[in-house]
């Protein structure tokens, strides 16, 4: 049994190292260094200026600075609504790193958002709170940046990930779809509907545009086809939207208090539409949760919350009032089931997170991490005492938030209130998950089995491929489904096996409450690997002989060249097919589209090592599934040295001999009198390629980082040299990675690399 956030022992390829460190911006441990520089004396009267007149297309240029890595003509603006204030020095700022050199970016991010913390005298409540998000949901990560203009300390400022075509596609597998920003264009308070997602505004979708706002190329009718279906009681919505994601928003801000959201104003929140075109919820703008807005909960506390009525906030009030129509909690928590499973959540949060303490010893941890840049922030809103008391108990606030909650005092007293209230005790428990056979055959199926106690209703959620919508499938206790007899507690299902994977889980209720297995559901999950078949991986290299760089017994670089990871549990490798048991794989996963290394018995380096020699003279190699077929073999002669024997194109071509390329895209050597420029690189939506004295048909080819063609382009010349010559490409559709560019002009041919961001 594997869940999704089980240790795996893979190598990683290029292209994913490039995803890490592009994460590394983020890292909670770091405090980054952010300068700003602008010619122009006047630069904070400018600011304010197009701020004020001439929205989000008002940026004024300067050069960036980011822990040491220049970046030039960036488009810079102030952002924010109640945290912008024309009269104090520490404003927040929005940073277009591309604004005029496309594709400039740093570690891959073109977009800065950087929090002046206005409203908040602990410091951590957004960097908290999103990390705690990114627990249960997609969400994005922050961290803390001290800010300089024209080398003057600003402060210190919270550093957040903007929601970009980036974050789509690391999170919802397309760069390309709908994107939606639940921001009105001027917020109505606090009778006004907003962003409320209610179908209030006609069959038009251009009633609905003034309360959105549209971040990708196209998408209102999409968003009118959401509103529409939340407004229906036919349960469409499910086919529109990730119901279980919505609830999974909604715990987070009631038992966190995220007032300034989808609950208070109906604002602040993103619908990020995924690559099977179901709208994603995702959760923005954390600066004030922990009760730090109270400026209205959207229900009987309209005008307003005192802290102790924060504390014993009802989540499921908009049920019976809500100011302005709430269709995404109230057509949602109007159902049995969805609503146990949102109280559910919110109980699993409870659990994990307050229960514990751990809120309050991680919030601990990034106080002491960050206290010294606190204390030399000259433009603070608060003073040194408030930051260090504000983690336990309230301290005085400014503006209309007179007062901001200790944020201990505050969730311990939820704790205390969340326990009471119906719903939350009494769930059914779901022990001993477990699925027979341990690795299904694909085109056959897997019985799932549970104990369940105290359980009226259950079914499971099962998928065949990352990122699907789950299907459910009751879970039975009628002695029918290979679960013994009936009713003892012993629940079974069959489901069938036709993908790579198949992810499930298992929900329960009784009248009492609803419960997950595993708790985080569906975020995490279980995960079946049916048995490999061939062209599931492949062996896509070979070193045997001995080389000046210490490989004395050389290895074996396999390659997943799936989008889905690949289980090695009852795979083995042998030289010999009279002996193909030779060596039993253990229990291993290989990522997608990444590498592993297997070396010989002789060989001390680390790694997974095979029990036989490799033959420099020759040899066969093969590898088997459990049911004794060969999911792929290799045969190659004499070696050489220094060079090694691998697949080109990468993970789907032919043997041949090249520089060896330890755990990273397969290259051969290329003919170097064909002279071309690609650029830029990296790259983004467009490339160029620049070509210098053609003189026969010449042929662009663009190949993936596992050798599958994503482009072709043939063009016939005729009479003389072409000196220069230039081509364009689209890849504003192609997934993020490492491209091989190859070029050939009559019989000669060329590579470059290029990466797409």
């Amino acid at each position: 049994m594997n869940k999704t956030f089980a240790l795996v022992f893979t190598f990683v390829l290029i292209n994913v190292t490039l995803v890490q460190a592009q994460r590394d911006f983020y890292d909670t441990e770091t405090v980054r260094e952010i300068r700003i520089t602008f010619t122009e004396k006047g630069w904070r009267h400018i600011l304010d200026s197009l701020f004020q007149y001439a929205g989000d297309d008002g940026r004024l240029t300067g050069t960036v600075t980011i822990d040491g890595s220049v970046l030039h003509q960036v488009g810079i603006r102030y952002k924010g609504y109640s945290s912008y204030n024309p009269d104090v020095v520490k404003n927040p700022f929005n940073l277009d790193l591309d604004y005029h050199l496309k594709n400039q970016n740093y570690q891959g991010f073109t977009k800065i958002k950087l929090s002046n913390v206005i409203h908040d005298p602990s410091f951590v409540r957004e960097v908290l709170a999103y990390e705690i998000a990114g627990t249960y949901l997609p969400s994005p990560r922050a961290n803390y940046a001290n800010l300089y203009i024209n080398d003057t300390l600003i402060g210190l400022y919270t550093n957040v990930e903007a929601i970009t075509r980036t974050f789509s596609e690391t999170h919802f597998g397309t760069s390309d779809a709908t994107l939606i920003k639940g921001e009105p264009a001027k917020l109505q308070y606090p009778f006004g509907e907003n962003a409320n997602l209610a179908y209030t505004h006609g069959d038009d979708s251009a009633g609905y545009q003034p309360f959105y706002k549209l971040e990708s190329e196209y998408g209102w009718s999409d968003l009118f086809n959401l509103i529409k279906s939340l407004d229906s009681s036919g349960g469409s919505v499910a086919r529109a939207l990730d119901i279980d994601r919505a609830l999974w928003m909604h715990a987070f801000n009631f038992v966190f208090l995220n007032l300034d959201s989808y609950i208070g104003y109906a604002q602040n929140y993103y619908l990020c539409q995924d690559m099977y075109g179901i709208f994603n919820p995702v959760l923005w703008d954390l600066n004030m949760s922990f009760g730090s807005f109270r400026e209205s909960d959207g229900s009987y506390h309209f005008q307003g919350l005192s802290i102790p009525q924060l504390k014993i906030l009802d989540p499921l009030e908009h049920l019976s009032f809500a100011v302005s129509p709430r269709p995404l909690m109230t057509s949602l928590f109007s159902n049995d089931t969805l609503r146990k499973m949102y109280l559910a959540h919110m109980r699993t949060m409870l659990n994990e997170q307050v229960r514990n303490n751990r809120y309050f010893e991680r919030g601990r941890e990034l106080q002491n991490l960050m206290a010294e840049h606190v204390y030399n922030d000259p433009n603070k809103f608060y003073s040194d005492s408030d930051f260090v008391s504000n983690l336990t108990v309230t301290v005085g606030g400014t503006g209309s938030m007179i007062e901001y909650p200790g944020i201990k005092d505050l969730m311990q007293a939820r704790l205390n209130y969340l326990d009471t209230i119906e719903g939350f005790n009494g769930e059914p428990v779901i022990t001993e998950v477990t699925h027979t056979p341990e690795n299904p055959v694909k085109g056959k199926s897997v019985w799932i089995h549970a104990n369940l106690t105290r359980a009226a209703m259950s079914f499971v959620g099962y998928r065949e491929k990352t990122g699907a919508v789950f299907e459910k499938i009751l879970f039975f206790d009628d002695g029918q489904h290979q679960d013994g007899d009936p009713d003892d507690g012993l629940y079974g299902t069959e489901i069938p096996v036709r993908g790579n994977i198949t992810d499930f889980y298992i929900y329960a209720e009784n009248d009492s409450a609803g419960a997950f297995s595993p708790e985080r559901a569906a975020y995490e999950y279980y995960t079946i690997y049916p048995v490999p078949e061939a062209g599931t991986f492949a062996i896509n290299e070979i070193k045997c002989v001995p080389s000046d760089q210490g490989d004395s017994g050389g290895w074996v670089e396999l390659v997943n060249i799936l989008d889905e990871p690949v289980s090695l549990a009852g795979l083995h490798l042998t030289d010999d097919l009279s002996d193909p048991l030779k060596w039993a794989f253990p229990d291993t996963l290989i990522q997608p589209k990444t590498y592993l290394i297997l070396r010989p018995s002789d060989e001390s380096a680390l790694g997974l090592h095979f029990n036989f020699t490799l033959s420099a003279s020759g040899s066969t190699l093969f590898m088997s599934n459990g049911l004794q077929q060969v999911i792929d073999s290799v045969t190659y002669g004499q070696q050489i040295k220094e060079k090694s024997v691998g697949r080109f194109p990468n993970g789907y071509g032919s043997f041949t001999f090249m520089a060896p390329t330890f755990s990273r895209l397969n290259q051969v050597g290329t003919t170097p009198s064909i002279n071309f420029l690609v650029f830029p690189n990296p790259a983004y939506n467009l490339i160029n390629i620049e070509l210098y004295n053609m003189k026969a048909p010449y042929s662009i080819e663009i190949f993936n980082e596992f050798g599958q063609k994503v482009f072709n382009l043939q063009r016939y010349i005729t009479g003389e040299t072409i000196p220069v010559s230039m081509e364009s490409v689209d890849v504003s559709n192609y997934r993020r990675g490492i491209y091989l560019i190859k070029v050939t002009n009559g019989c000669q041919s060329s590579l470059k690399k290029i990466i797409l961001i």
